[in-house]
C-alpha cells in the first residue's frame, strides 16, 4: 500500500506484510483462519439459517400477500427480525469483504491520535450504545407513526428493505472511510474527494442542514418536556449519572464495562421511578415544571457544555445509558407483542395512500412517504455521526461493520415497533390524535364527527372512547396532539397494559414513553452539536490550518459556540412559534435530511470508485440512484406545487392574498398573527429547499464526474489519489462483533498475560 512506512523499523516484526511489535501478541487474528471461520458451515448451522429464512417469508407473505381483516402484530416483528439478521450476516459481509476490507493491524485514529477528550479508544459496546443512542433521534419515533396514515405496508417495506440496502451500507460506508481518514467530517471528505466546486456544495449544505436537523432534534425534546415536572427531573438526572459512569470507568474500575452497565441501568430507573414520586411532591411540581423557552435555554447551555468536555466523560457514558432504556423499551415492546398478539385493522393500504391530500400530512405516497419515514430507514444525519464522534472512537477496523451496519439495523427496529405501536390503536383514535385542531375542531365531540365523516371502512368512533382514552392516560385530552410522540406514546400503553399492569397502569405506561422518548432524542442532540462542531472546525480549517486540530481548545470552543447560536436560535423560533414549530419544520426536516444521505452516498461512490472496486459499485450506486430520485422530486413538489397543501410557495400565496384581502383568519391559523407566521416561514422552509436541492445536485454530480474519472484512470493504468491516512501499525487488540469469536477468544487471552503497564506504555498511552 502506497505510503505506507518502513515496517521493520524500531525492532518491529513483519506480519502479512504490515508491522506489529515484537514484545505484544498480535494486533489482529490471522486472517486465514478468519476466512475458515467464516465459510465453515455445520449443520446446525444451515439449519438455523433455514429456519430463519422460512419464518422471515413465511411473515412477509402474512403482510404482504394475505389480505383478512386484520393481521397479527407478531408478523411485522419476525418479519423484521429475519431480515435484519439475514442481512447483517450475509449483505454486510459482501460488503466487508469487498469493498471496505478492513485490517485490523492497522491502528484507528482513537489509537494513534488519541488525545483523551475526542480521540479515545472505546469499547465496542459502549461505543455501540454511544453510536446508537447518537443516531436514533426523532426519526424513527416520529415518521413511522405520521406516515401510518398510508396504511401499513408501505412503511414496513420501506423501513426493512430500505435499512438493509440503504440505510445500513451508508452508515457503515461513511464510518469506515471517515476512519480510514482520522476521523473527518463528511464536509471535508466531499471536498477531498470531489474537488472545489462539489466540496464547497457539501460543506455548505452539510452545515445549514445540520443546523436545521439539530434545532428539530431539539424541539421535539423542548416539547416533550415542557410543563412536565415527572420529565425533566428523570431527564436531568441521566447527566449526573452519567459523569458518575464516565469517572467510575475511567478512574475508579477502567474495564469493567459490565459491572458499571448494571449501576447504570439501576440508577436510570432509580430516576424514573422517582421522576413521578418527585412530581407529586408540592416543591417537585414547583421546581420541575419549567415552560418550554425556559426548557429551550437550557437545551442550548447543555449543548453547549457536552460538546466542550471530553468525549469519555459525558457524551459516550449518556448515550451508552440512555441505550439501556431504548434498546430495553423497544425489546420489551417485541416481547409484548408476541405475548399479546394485537389485531391490527389498519389495511395495508389505506385510503389516503393513492392521494396527495391526507389529514395527517399532505403529499402522495411517492415521494413523500420516503422522506416522512427517514431515520429509520435511511438518513443523513447519521453519515455526520458516522463521520463525527464515532470514528473516533473506534478501538479496531473490523468493529464498524457491527457498530455502523449493525446499529442501524437496531435503529430500524425502533422504527417498524413505532409504527406497530400507531397502528395497534384503533384508526378513528389514530386520525383523532394525529390531525389539526382546525379538522378536529379540538373536542371530543367534534373530533368524532369529523373522524367518522371520513368514511373510513370499519370506523365509526364515538366521544366517549375519546375521553376515556385521555383519562386512562392521565390527560385531560389527546384530541389533536400531533407530532406523532403522543400517538406512539398512547399505542405503547396500549399494548403494555395488556402485558403489564391492565387499566389502572396505562397512565404509567403513557407517561413512561413520554420520558422513553425525550431521553431518546435528547442524546441525539448532544452528540450532534458536537459533531456540528467538527463539520465547522473542518470547514474552517480549509483557510485557517489550526483549526483542523480538534484538540486545539479555542477553536473547539469558538466553532462550538458558533454551531449552538445558530441551532438555537431556530429552536427559539420554533418554540415561540404561535403554530407550533414542529409544524413549521419537520417537513423541512425529512427532504433535508434525505438529501444529506444523497450527499453522504455520492462521496461514498467516488472514494469506492477510486478505490478501483467497479464489479460492487452498486451496492452504493443502487440506493444513491433511489434517495436522489425520490428527494429531488420531493424537492421539486415542494416548491412548484400549485396545491396549497402540498407547494412551499403555493401555501405562502394563498396566505398572502387572505392577509391582502383583509381577512383575520385563515385555514389552519386563526389570528392574524398566525396568517404572518405562516407567510414568513413558508418563504423561509421554500428558499431553504431550493438552496439545499441545488446544492445536493451538484454534490451528486461531481461525485459521478469523480466516478467516471476514476475508471477512466483505471483503464488507462493512471494512479487515483489516495486521501487515507499513512499506515501505522496498531499495538492493540479487541475482538469485532458482540460475542468474540474462537480465535479472537484465544487472542484475547494471549493479550491479557501482559501486564497492563506494558500494553499502555507500548501503546504510546
Amino acid at each position: 500500500m502506497a505510503g505506507v512506512p518502513d515496517q521493520r523499523k524500531n525492532g518491529s516484526r513483519a506480519e502479512g506484510g504490515l508491522a506489529t511489535d515484537p514484545d505484544l501478541p498480535p494486533a489482529a487474528v490471522d486472517e486465514a483462519r478468519l476466512e475458515a471461520e467464516d465459510r465453515k458451515w455445520t449443520p446446525a448451522k444451515i439449519a438455523l439459517w433455514a429456519a430463519i429464512a422460512l419464518l422471515g417469508g413465511v411473515a412477509w407473505f402474512m403482510l404482504a400477500i394475505v389480505r383478512g381483516e386484520t393481521v397479527n402484530a407478531i408478523w411485522f416483528v419476525f418479519a423484521s427480525v429475519c431480515t435484519y439478521l439475514i442481512g447483517y450476516r450475509f449483505y454486510s459481509k459482501v460488503i466487508e469483504r469487498y469493498i471496505t476490507k478492513p485490517d485490523d493491524r492497522r491502528a484507528t485514529p482513537a489509537e494513534y491520535k488519541a488525545d483523551g477528550k475526542d480521540y479515545v479508544r472505546t469499547d465496542r459496546n459502549v461505543l455501540f450504545g454511544h453510536h446508537f443512542a447518537a443516531i436514533a433521534g426523532a426519526g424513527p419515533l416520529v415518521g413511522p407513526v405520521i406516515a401510518a396514515q398510508m396504511g401499513y405496508l408501505p412503511g414496513t417495506i420501506w423501513i426493512i428493505v430500505g435499512v438493509v440496502l440503504a440505510g445500513a451500507v451508508q452508515d457503515y460506508l461513511v464510518m469506515f472511510f471517515s476512519m480510514r481518514r482520522g476521523g473527518r467530517s463528511l464536509g471535508q471528505m466531499a471536498r477531498e474527494e470531489l474537488g472545489v466546486i462539489g466540496g464547497t456544495a457539501a460543506l455548505i449544505a452539510t452545515l445549514l442542514i445540520m443546523v436545521i436537523i439539530v434545532a428539530i432534534l431539539a424541539l421535539v425534546v423542548v416539547n416533550a418536556l415542557g410543563e412536565s415536572p415527572w420529565g425533566v427531573f428523570s431527564v436531568g438526572m441521566t447527566i449526573p449519572i452519567a459523569l458518575f459512569m464516565g469517572v467510575y470507568l475511567r478512574y475508579l474500575r477502567p474495564g469493567k464495562v459490565m459491572e458499571v452497565s448494571i449501576i447504570g441501568f439501576v440508577l436510570l430507573m432509580a430516576a424514573i421511578i422517582g421522576g413521578g414520586l418527585v412530581a407529586q411532591t408540592e416543591w417537585g411540581a414547583a421546581v420541575f415544571h419549567l415552560d418550554k423557552v425556559t426548557i429551550a435555554w437550557g437545551l442550548i447551555i447543555y449543548g453547549f457544555i457536552a460538546a466542550i468536555l471530553p468525549v469519555w466523560l459525558l457524551l459516550a457514558p449518556r448515550d451508552y445509558l440512555s441505550t439501556f432504556m431504548k434498546i430495553g423499551v423497544i425489546v420489551m415492546l417485541a416481547l409484548a407483542i408476541i405475548v399479546v398478539r394485537p389485531e391490527v385493522t389498519v389495511p395495508a393500504f389505506s385510503e389516503f395512500a393513492g392521494r396527495e391530500n391526507g389529514p395527517v400530512f399532505s403529499g402522495a405516497l411517492f415521494p413523500f412517504l420516503f422522506v416522512t419515514i427517514a431515520c429509520g430507514a435511511l438518513s443523513g444525519f447519521h453519515a455526520l455521526i458516522s463521520s463525527g464522534t464515532t470514528p473516533k472512537l473506534v478501538e479496531k477496523e473490523r468493529q464498524t461493520r457491527y457498530i455502523g451496519y449493525g446499529g442501524m439495523l437496531m435503529e430500524s427496529f425502533v422504527a417498524i415497533m413505532a409504527l406497530v405501536a400507531a397502528i395497534s390503536i384503533d384508526r378513528g383514535l389514530y386520525f383523532a390524535m394525529n390531525a389539526p385542531t382546525a379538522l378536529t375542531g379540538g373536542t371530543v365531540e367534534t373530533a368524532a364527527t369529523w373522524v367518522n365523516s371520513l368514511g373510513l371502512a370499519g370506523v365509526n368512533i364515538s366521544p366517549d372512547l375519546l375521553a376515556e382514552t385521555a383519562r386512562n392516560v392521565g390527560e385531560q385530552s389527546i384530541v389533536s396532539r400531533t407530532g406523532g410522540a403522543p400517538t406512539l406514546a398512547v399505542g405503547l400503553a396500549h399494548i403494555m397494559h395488556q402485558f403489564v399492569g391492565g387499566t389502572a397502569l396505562m397512565g404509567f405506561w403513557y407517561h413512561f414513553a413520554i420520558m422513553f422518548e425525550a431521553l431518546f432524542i435528547l442524546t441525539a442532540v448532544d452528540a450532534g452539536t458536537r459533531v456540528a462542531r467538527f463539520m465547522l472546525q473542518d470547514s474552517i480549517g480549509n483557510f485557517i490550518p489550526k483549526f483542523k486540530e480538534a484538540s486545539w481548545r479555542p477553536g473547539a470552543w469558538l466553532c462550538t459556540a458558533i454551531m449552538v447560536l445558530a441551532w438555537g436560535a431556530v429552536l427559539l423560533m420554533g418554540v415561540t412559534d404561535p403554530l407550533g414549530g414542529i409544524n413549521t419544520l419537520f417537513p423541512l426536516f425529512g427532504i433535508a435530511n434525505q438529501l444529506l444521505a444523497a450527499i453522504a452516498l455520492a462521496v461514498c461512490l467516488a472514494i469506492v470508485a477510486k478505490r478501483g472496486t467497479f464489479k460492487y459499485l452498486w451496492i452504493v450506486a443502487l440506493p444513491l440512484a433511489f434517495a436522489a430520485v425520490v428527494t429531488i422530486t420531493a424537492s421539486y413538489q415542494k416548491i412548484f406545487s400549485p396545491v396549497p397543501a402540498v407547494g412551499y410557495f403555493a401555501n405562502n400565496a394563498a396566505f398572502s392574498k387572505a392577509l391582502a384581502d383583509g381577512k383575520t383568519e385563515f385555514g389552519t391559523a386563526k389570528s392574524v398573527a398566525a396568517m404572518e407566521a405562516v407567510v414568513r416561514n413558508t418563504a423561509i422552509q421554500g428558499w431553504l429547499s431550493v438552496i439545499f436541492v441545488v446544492l445536493s445536485i451538484i454534490v451528486i454530480a461531481t461525485a459521478v464526474l469523480a466516478t467516471v474519472k476514476a475508471f477512466r484512470d483505471r483503464a488507462a493504468g493512471t494512479a487515483t489519489t489516495d486521501n487515507e491516512d499513512p499506515f501505522v501499525p496498531s499495538r492493540v487488540f479487541a475482538p469485532a462483533g458482540l460475542v468474540p469469536t474462537t480465535a479472537e477468544r484465544e487472542l484475547a487471552a494471549e493479550w491479557e498475560k501482559v501486564p497492563a503497564d506494558a500494553r499502555l506504555e507500548r501503546a504510546g498511552h
